[in-house]
């Protein structure tokens, strides 16, 4: 007989995110039930936690594991109890590496093509290159953002920490500049000669909203950032690249959101050109920092991000 209770971390009636039994959920119409393997840790993780703080709620996004049940309505041969499942799953990869491939590189494939839209593509990379800043591109997203701009033919040009210089340029950032300089947004607007029109960015605050803006061209440009906030000048765009949206569900936690049957089809678009892309190219995942004691580490995890240990 299957389990009717499984483990999860959740938050409690002190805040804080314990271990606790919940009951195993029912896949519906269309889903599937995965017994998670690995799970990543994402900067949404901890800021739903520390500012949200819903007792009962379970923490985390990202997942790997295998397929237990297949709800109603699923088609024929699409998935099979037994296989592996995420985002995407990369051949006989380790599990670690597949549990990331779901929020981050799909929001930088909102990021890129629902922001901007018409942009080349890996799959149909352009031969004319343009330039495109990537506003800290050593953050989880920003990483998969830097090669995908890149494999798309674009000149990529990304900020971060000396420290990550060489992992950003490794991932194939032609300019990298230190976003702790204050004259980073001249030196920018220097090297692309006062063109830049697209910008990616995924720390999402007045200084780095501040700093793209004056980078960007004169006229303006358009800028995908990962939390909205209201264009900083004349001219520039800004437009929201939240990965959550694309799931089909609505949900009032951490934020209010109604699902948008567009943002649906789109998540199930994205999803396929996710597969796509990693089909077809070398995609390097984020760097990892393994905890061993699974759900039990989860406080401990989202401690390290809050505590700002992950370096950008």
């Amino acid at each position: 007989m299957a389990p009717t209770k499984m483990n999860a971390a959740v938050i409690n009636t002190d805040g804080n995110v314990v271990v606790r039994k919940i009951d195993v959920p029912e896949p519906g119409p269309g889903e599937i039930l995965v017994k998670v393997s690995a799970a990543a840790q994402n900067p949404i993780d901890w800021k739903t936690f520390t500012f949200g703080k819903r007792v009962g709620a379970v923490v985390g996004c990202d997942y790997t594991g295998v397929i237990e049940k297949i709800g109603p309505d699923v088609p024929a041969g699409q998935w099979k109890v037994g296989e592996r499942a995420s985002g995407f799953v990369q051949g006989s990869g380790p599990v670690e590496d597949a549990a990331h491939l779901g929020a981050a590189p799909l929001t930088a494939i909102r990021a890129l093509w629902q922001s901007y839209g018409g942009l080349p593509t890996p799959l149909e990379p352009t031969s004319t290159s343009f330039p495109i800043l990537v506003y800290g591109a050593s953050t989880s997203v920003g990483q998969y953002v830097v090669q995908f701009a890149k494999l798309s033919g674009l000149h990529v040009i990304a900020t971060t920490s000396p420290k990550n210089f060489d992992l950003i340029k490794s991932l194939g950032a032609d300019e990298v500049f230190d976003y702790h300089d204050p004259e980073v947004a001249k030196k920018i607007k220097a090297s692309t000669g006062g063109n830049l029109k697209y910008a990616v960015d995924n720390i999402s605050d007045k200084g780095s909203s501040q700093i793209i803006s004056e980078a960007l061209s004169d006229e303006g440009g358009k800028v995908a950032s990962l939390l909205d906030y209201e264009a900083p000048r004349p001219g520039v765009t800004v437009s929201s690249a939240v990965a959550c949206h694309l799931l089909g569900k609505s949900f009032d936690f951490p934020f209010s959101y109604t699902e948008d049957l567009h943002l649906t089809l789109l998540g199930k678009k994205y999803t396929k050109f996710l597969e796509e892309i990693l089909a077809k190219h070398d995609i390097n995942p984020n760097p990892l920092l393994v905890y061993p004691n699974g759900l039990a580490s989860v406080a401990e995890g989202l401690q390290f991000m809050a505590d700002g240990k992950v370096g950008f």
